[in-house]
């Protein structure tokens, strides 16, 4: 009770502190905080929930110094240092195999920063980094104690919520595609990690009402991202799609031929009603993609002509400073400085559109921190895979069928956040460092889980 107590004691003393400043009324926030500041010591994983269902929302608060998010994890990190300060919490806990390439990214990330064309700009890269990393750890010292139902609950609703912002207010749109308070792709990337999380709910549950419920969410959710009108997000929920068949083929093959009728009728009546429903802008988007086969035309499509042109930039820089690259956050400026800029810039630009970041996380880590960085990097991605895919196997070799599948639809979240960031620039992405964190988590607790045989 020492530290409880000591926590009172201060909340008192800046309660009284407030009660005799010019802002009395700030006093009642004291004890609000001192309330948030006790649950998160008993229970340190809601904090995390918490932070989790907040991502979608962050563009509410973008521009603000201040938000519910930053609070929170302020609050866990002070809270987790004084728990391993006083080893309540075991430093074990820290272990993971992500390590070994996350130390040597982060050392290359730091040369490449010295380094760099231009540091002040590499500096405000790694600040955005840090929070990412900030999430790693916390994600390692907690996620044992996390409940992953909830947290699949806790992220389809958030993001379903913010579905409905999108598609029924023009002000989360831009130029008619549903943004959801951040961007279009990056709430296309919101969509995909939360659809297969969404599927897993509505598979799983048994009651009827809810099971409606959660079947309702992924409808909104693909609704959500025919708004968006994002080519790369349908490629990623089509590779998802070909995930859930293959993990639940066996319970396909128990489909009796008195089935088909309804799985007929119901295809008669979703597969017309998505084609009404979908967006002109988005038919003619993915028809587009045919012209990949005769190469990109820059005049039929400016998109994907930007795009080439941030893969020719890209290029140019990794040739020039193939080990350490140009520096963190430094595209933008070399971009700008090519013809480039000026041909795809929109008409009456600013001086701020010509700096575009490459809209590619890994040809922006490979030309900005190096090929060796960039190759860590990845190596993350593919490792947190690994991890989901043998918990997996662990946890179908101890007979627990249901976490299994959650693993299942994990990876496809985790496949979705590494297939997406070819197409968005988010190498400090929460739910990216989340999911590299937990994939450690879940490995180890699934490789101590008790095998049938080992069972008394």
């Amino acid at each position: 009770m020492i530290i409880p107590l000591s926590l009172v004691s201060l909340v008192a003393l800046v309660c009284l502190g407030l009660l005799a400043s010019p802002y009395p009324y700030l006093a009642p926030g004291a004890v609000l905080g001192l309330a948030g500041a006790l649950l998160l010591y008993r229970k340190p994983a809601w904090g995390l929930l918490a932070i989790a269902a907040l991502v979608p929302m962050e563009g509410l608060l973008k521009d603000n110094l201040v938000s519910g998010a930053k609070l929170i994890g302020l609050g866990l990190v002070l809270i987790l240092s004084l728990q391993l300060a006083v080893r309540q919490l075991p430093g074990e806990r820290l272990r993971s195999n992500q390590w070994r390439l996350l130390l040597p990214f982060m050392a290359l990330y730091l040369l490449s920063l010295w380094t760099s064309d231009n540091v002040g700009l590499s500096v405000l890269n790694l600040r955005e980094l840090l929070v990412g990393l900030v999430v790693f750890v916390l994600t390692l010292l907690v996620g044992r104690d996390l409940n992953l139902a909830l947290l699949a609950r806790l992220v389809t609703v958030s993001v379903c919520v913010t579905c409905l912002f999108a598609i029924f207010s023009t002000k989360y749109q831009e130029q008619g595609r549903a943004s959801g308070m951040l961007d279009p792709n990056a709430f296309a990337l919101l969509i995909t990690i939360a659809l297969p999380l969404g599927l897993w709910l509505a598979i799983k549950t048994r009651q009827w009402p809810l099971k409606l419920f959660w079947v309702a969410c992924c409808l909104l959710l693909l609704a959500g991202m025919t708004k968006t009108e994002s080519r790369s997000g349908l490629v990623v929920l089509m590779i998802s799609a070909g995930i859930v068949v293959y993990n639940y083929r066996e319970q396909l093959a128990h489909i009796r031929p008195r089935h088909l009728g309804f799985a007929m009728l119901g295809l008669a009546i979703v597969l017309p009603l998505g084609a009404a429903m979908m967006p002109a802008g988005y038919v003619d988007r993915i028809q587009s993609l045919v012209l990949l086969k005769s190469g990109v035309n820059a005049h039929k499509d400016e998109s994907l002509g930007r795009r080439s042109s941030y893969l020719v930039v890209g290029k140019d820089m990794i040739s020039e400073h193939p080990l350490l690259g140009a520096g963190p956050g430094t595209f933008p400026l070399h971009y700008a400085d090519t013809g480039f800029s000026k041909a795809f810039a929109p008409v009456n630009s600013k001086t701020t559109d010509l700096y575009r970041r490459a809209h590619n996380t890994y040809l922006e880590l490979f030309s900005e921190t190096g090929v060796p960085a960039g190759l860590l990097f990845v190596g993350m991605i593919a490792l947190a895979l690994r991890n989901f895919w043998r918990a997996r196997a662990a946890w179908q070799a101890a007979g627990d069928l249901d976490r299994a599948d959650l693993m299942t639809h994990l990876t496809m979240s985790m496949l979705a956040i590494g297939l997406f960031l070819m197409f968005l620039s988010a190498p400090s992405h929460k739910y990216l460092w989340l999911m590299l964190a937990l994939s450690s988590v879940l490995v180890r607790q699934a490789s101590e889980a008790p095998r049938p045989q080992e069972q008394p």
